[in-house]
C-alpha cells in the first residue's frame, strides 16, 4: 500500500515539473540576440512585457507594452489575434507562463524571449 502511495506522489511530481518546464506547443523561443531582429522588422508583431510596473518602469525595451502576467487574463483582448505576440519578462518564467495563457486565450502566434530582460543588452 505505501508503495503505491509512494509512486502516485511520485508520478504526479514527474508530471508537475513537466507541465512547469516543458514549453507549450505551438510557443516559439527566441534569444534576445533573435529579439533585435524581430524588433527590426517589426511587421505584423506586437511586444509585451509581463513584468510588474515597476520593473518595466526601471527598464524596459521601447516598443514593448506592459501588461503585468497578473492582469493578462483580463487584458488579453488589447492584443490582436491576428498579430504575432513577442513575450518578454526578466528572466524568461513569467513570460513562459503568460505565453501559456495566450495559447489557451486562442492566440496563434505566440514567441516567449527565453532569458528575458536579463539577457538583453542594447
Amino acid at each position: 500500500m505505501g508503495t503505491i502511495f509512494n509512486l502516485i506522489i511520485l508520478g504526479f511530481i514527474v508530471w508537475f515539473l513537466y507541465q512547469r518546464f516543458v514549453p507549450a506547443k505551438g510557443i516559439k523561443n527566441i534569444n534576445a540576440k533573435e529579439l533585435k531582429a524581430e524588433l527590426s522588422n517589426k511587421g505584423n508583431k506586437q511586444f509585451i512585457d509581463v513584468r510588474t510596473p515597476n520593473e518595466y518602469r526601471g527598464n524596459h525595451i521601447k516598443d514593448f507594452k506592459n501588461i503585468p502576467l497578473s492582469e493578462l487574463g483580463k487584458r488579453a483582448q488589447e492584443l490582436s489575434k491576428d498579430k504575432e505576440v513577442v513575450v518578454i519578462c526578466q528572466s524568461g518564467m513569467r513570460s513562459s507562463n503568460a505565453c501559456k495563457v495566450l495559447k489557451k486565450s486562442g492566440f496563434e502566434e505566440v514567441t516567449n524571449v527565453k532569458g528575458g530582460m536579463s539577457s538583453w543588452r542594447e
